[in-house]
């Protein structure tokens, strides 16, 4: 799995989702490599707790998460929160 199709999953499955998804390690040619990280931004987020947040974006993945993805990092936001704090 790419990180383009990752991307597709989580703004398929959230409203009005944007993701930015990356391999934050260098892949390891003789292993099976799939790390990723995502930041989403939704105002699907807006009142729910990050926890559910993260709920969301692993609902959007379900099925993918014990196969083709191994480990997910997440940073999560409204689009509000994204303006004013960027990825930080």
């Amino acid at each position: 799995m790419d990180t383009a199709e990752v991307e597709r999953l989580i703004e398929e499955g959230i409203e009005d989702a944007e993701a930015t998804v990356t391999k934050p390690r260098v892949p390891d040619e003789d292993h099976e490599d799939a790390h990723f990280a995502a930041v989403v931004v939704s105002p699907a987020f807006e009142g729910v707790p990050l926890v559910q947040q993260h709920e969301m974006v692993y609902d959007a993945l379900e099925g993918y998460m014990t196969t083709d993805i191994h480990a997910l990092e997440m940073k999560t936001y409204t689009p509000e929160t994204y303006a004013e704090h960027g990825d930080a």
